[in-house]
């Protein structure tokens, strides 16, 4: 059957496969460990499950409410508040959402006009980029340098002008599992002061933080909360990314504006796992330890990787860990990285990729979320490399 139109003009003609589905394909392929795809695999605590089957037996399978069942956003507003002193209106400023990828390109719709910048710090998430250039804007890039991936504000100052609509900030950060500090989030509120320009705040990792470290999130500043876009996650911190549930917070005229898209783009997310979640989400513990949670994870795999020949820095939240392999090869990572898994059975991701011009520092990202029988299958190979 011929094919029409017989020439398709692509709005994203850069864009191929995505390296998490091309590394995942690679891993099924040779029956590789996979340590590239960022989910855990273990289950979520039982209690969440019977939660959702009860709410489905309830009958609460049909349309949610747009922005959400209230119950739900009243508590992230209990939370919210309680962690970081902002109290966020459960009515017109909490959005639910189908994940973290739905929120950031909710907010990215509703606010980009054609030839409006966007500023993202790289390496950064594979979803701002497309987001960005699907509505006619301009992405510009500040490269955070391994192997501290640390932000001169200065240097930022000197990439933002008139054209500047949006900052996208990720902390924790994927994929370097670097913060942002208190300085960095005062400096940011500097350049932004008195300008037009909205925050995006990509913190779905907010509860997965070491060392002691405390999660520095916008909302912890109102000088920056007044004009942002927070981004978060429930499949991050339960352990469900495969429910795709997510939530956004915005100021009133901010929020306004994503759910005119929001309303469009999805109408309302799953009923019954809301209504769980909105029970689930009483238990505090449930993520406020998830930090320790995973800290205890990392530290086991980076103590299972010390005697072999990768550096590492250990991460400072997030369930990644990057290796540098420069002692080993001076391959570029994308080819070391396939070489793993087709010579050694393990998946990793190469962290060029997430940059958008060559920026090779042969460094890998491994995803810490996985029983300790998979990290320590994983390390023995890391050990023989």
């Amino acid at each position: 059957m011929p094919l029409f139109p017989s020439v398709i003009t692509s709005k994203l003609p850069t864009v191929g496969t995505t390296i998490f589905t091309v590394m995942s394909r690679l891993a099924n392929e040779y029956q590789a460990i996979n340590l590239s795809q960022g989910f855990p695999d273990f289950s979520c605590d039982p209690a969440l499950t019977e939660l959702v089957y009860k709410n489905m037996q309830k009958g609460h399978n049909q349309y949610a409410p747009m922005p959400g069942i209230m119950p739900l956003r009243e508590l992230i507003a209990e939370k919210t508040e309680a962690l970081y002193g902002t109290r966020y209106d459960p009515e017109t400023e909490i959005t639910i959402t189908a994940g973290g990828t739905q929120a950031i390109y909710t907010a990215i719709t509703a606010m980009v006009r054609e030839d409006d910048e966007v500023l993202i710090f790289e390496p950064a998430y594979d979803c701002y980029v497309p987001a960005i250039e699907l509505n006619g804007g301009k992405a510009v890039y500040y490269q955070l340098k391994a192997p501290d991936y640390n932000i001169d504000w200065n240097e930022v100052q000197k990439l933002v002008n008139h054209h500047t609509r949006m900052i996208i900030i990720n902390t924790p950060h994927n994929p370097t599992g670097s913060i942002l500090k208190a300085d960095d989030m005062a400096k940011l509120e500097k350049l932004t002061k008195g300008t037009d320009i909205i925050i995006l705040s990509d913190e779905v990792y907010e509860h997965i933080l070491f060392d002691g470290n405390v999660h520095q999130g916008v909302a912890r500043y109102p000088g920056l909360a007044d004009h942002s876009f927070i981004v978060s996650s429930f499949g991050k911190t339960f352990h469900t990314t495969g429910w795709k549930m997510g939530y956004c917070l915005a100021p009133k005229n901010l929020m306004e504006e994503f759910r005119k898209v929001h309303q469009f783009l999805v109408f309302s997310v799953n009923t019954p796992i809301q209504y769980a979640l909105a029970e689930f989400l009483k238990q505090k513990d449930k993520y406020m330890e998830l930090g320790n949670f995973y800290q205890k994870k990392r530290d086991y795999f980076n103590r299972l990787v010390a005697g072999s020949r990768f550096t590492c820095k250990p991460s400072d939240g997030t369930y990644f860990q990057l290796l540098g392999y420069k002692k080993i090869s001076d391959e570029k990572d994308t080819d070391f990285a396939v070489r793993l898994v087709k010579d050694f059975g393990l998946a990793s991701i190469p962290v060029s990729v997430f940059y958008h011009q060559p920026a090779d520092f042969k460094v890998l990202r491994f995803c810490f979320a996985k029983q300790d029988e998979t990290l320590e299958k994983a390390a023995e190979i890391i050990c023989k490399i």
